[in-house]
């Protein structure tokens, strides 16, 4: 049986209507009739992009679905953070449960996938209005200074100087708020998030890649060694495939799918232009993207445009009514963190899926025992970056070619009761809320 685990808001226009950047494409024809392919694709975000880019110009036969038009999904809604990131464990974790190599391997794909952005965004003219010389974590609590300066120290092992900047000092940094210090690591940078994944979608167009739009996929079966999908209006015959749908997937499509991620709603709440005025006020003149120490964090950035773009995590009710409750608990939280801007409008607010698996870490590998077929998934809520990498080592799989790491290939464990799954959240928002305290001291 096929299933989603959150209302019909959640996979609606309605979750994105006030979302700022560029509507993507409605161009892109629907599948109509019968066709085949080398390798097709189920999913129009990063990943799937970024696979049908790098097989295009490897010379393969591809072919992408994708329910809505490119972008539409977390993609093209999100905070615009291309940054380290893509899971959820500490790299100390990490390096005891896969071994030193393997946890110095992750962390160099990490820093690879910024490049590969950097990359294809200069490669091929995506003006992405980017910005920002990495990123700040910023200490909600004054006890959190700690945590920071292990983590600095963590960044050295690495081989990166990040910078531990002392409460005194934030004003000066162009960062004024209800913060005691923060950490800055060099690493990444902001773009825009619909112009970036539109600028994907005509690349992996013009490099040869047949990409169809409104084409949901109802459903997939093997027979003869190869793979057939069917949507509303098709019939796509392929000798492998690639999923892509990360928070947007389906339990039951395929049945290896059910109870592997839990999908999140994350929530974007954005100012109109501030004046200068406004801007000298709250101090908050760095265009840096920063982030605060909670569990459920709050991220944030001052846009190009001068609208300042706030988002958070912790609704579990995709229906008008808990947006709605949502959009006060930011709205406060906001003037909390920013109380210059407590009466600023905020007429832009929109929400997102990002996905979660059990054992906190992303995924790239194979779909069960399916052969030729391979899923990437679960970026929990850094996305640009990973699932752009993860789509490149997706099309080096289908081409044959080892590239992919143990983190990322391990077996894909399953949530138990998988129906019950978004059950979980409710505790665990919970009790993050009780741990992180206010938002403001």
């Amino acid at each position: 049986m096929h299933r989603r685990i959150y209302e019909d808001l959640a996979y609606s226009d309605a979750a994105r209507a006030e979302c700022i950047w560029p509507l993507p494409d409605q161009n892109w024809p629907a599948l109509i009739g019968e066709t085949t392919t080398d390798v097709a694709i189920i999913g129009g975000g990063y990943t799937g992009l970024s696979a049908a880019l790098h097989l295009a110009k490897s010379g393969v036969d591809v072919t992408l679905l994708e329910a809505h038009v490119p972008g539409w999904g977390a993609s093209g809604r999100n905070g615009g953070f291309c940054c380290i990131g893509g899971d959820k464990l500490t790299p100390s974790t990490i390096q005891k449960k896969y071994g030193a190599n393997a946890a110095q391997a992750y962390f160099k794909a990490q820093r690879g996938a910024i490049d590969l952005v950097k990359n294809l965004i200069t490669t091929h003219n995506i003006d992405a209005d980017t910005h920002s010389d990495g990123e700040m974590q910023l200490a909600h609590r004054p006890d959190m200074l700690h945590a920071l300066q292990a983590e600095r120290e963590q960044w050295a092992d690495h081989g990166i100087n990040a910078t531990l900047i002392p409460h005194q000092d934030l004003v000066s940094h162009g960062m004024s708020g209800a913060f005691y210090g923060g950490l800055h690591v060099p690493l990444g940078f902001a773009l825009n998030p619909g112009k970036y994944v539109t600028g994907l979608a005509h690349a992996a167009g013009n490099a040869g890649a047949h990409i169809h739009a409104h084409s949901s996929v109802q459903s997939i079966t093997r027979t003869d060694g190869s793979y057939k999908l069917v949507t509303l209006n098709g019939h796509l015959t392929a000798k492998k495939l690639i999923l892509a749908t990360n928070g947007y997937g389906t339990d039951g499509l395929p049945d290896w799918l059910t109870g592997r991620y839990l999908p999140l709603q994350s929530n974007i709440l954005v100012t109109r232009p501030l004046s200068d005025d406004e801007i000298s006020a709250q101090g908050w003149t760095t265009d840096l993207m920063a982030y605060d120490s909670r569990h459920l964090l709050h991220y944030f950035r001052l846009l190009p445009d001068r609208r300042f773009l706030f988002g958070a995590r912790g609704n579990i009710r995709a229906s008008t009514h808990g947006q709605a409750a949502m959009r006060a608990r930011m709205r406060r939280d906001l003037a909390a963190l920013f109380p210059a801007w407590s009466n600023v409008e905020t007429p832009f607010f929109w929400s997102g899926l990002i996905s979660l698996s059990r054992d906190l870490l992303p995924y790239a590998g194979p779909i069960g025992d399916w052969e030729n077929a391979w899923a990437g998934m679960n970026y929990h809520g850094n996305g640009v970056a990973m699932g752009t990498w993860v789509g490149a080592r997706l099309a080096d799989m289908a081409l044959g070619r080892s590239s992919a790491l143990p983190v990322h290939t391990r077996a894909l464990p399953r949530f138990p009761l998988p129906g019950l799954r978004r059950n979980y959240l409710y505790p665990a928002i919970l009790g993050y809320r009780l741990k992180d305290g206010p938002p403001a001291a």
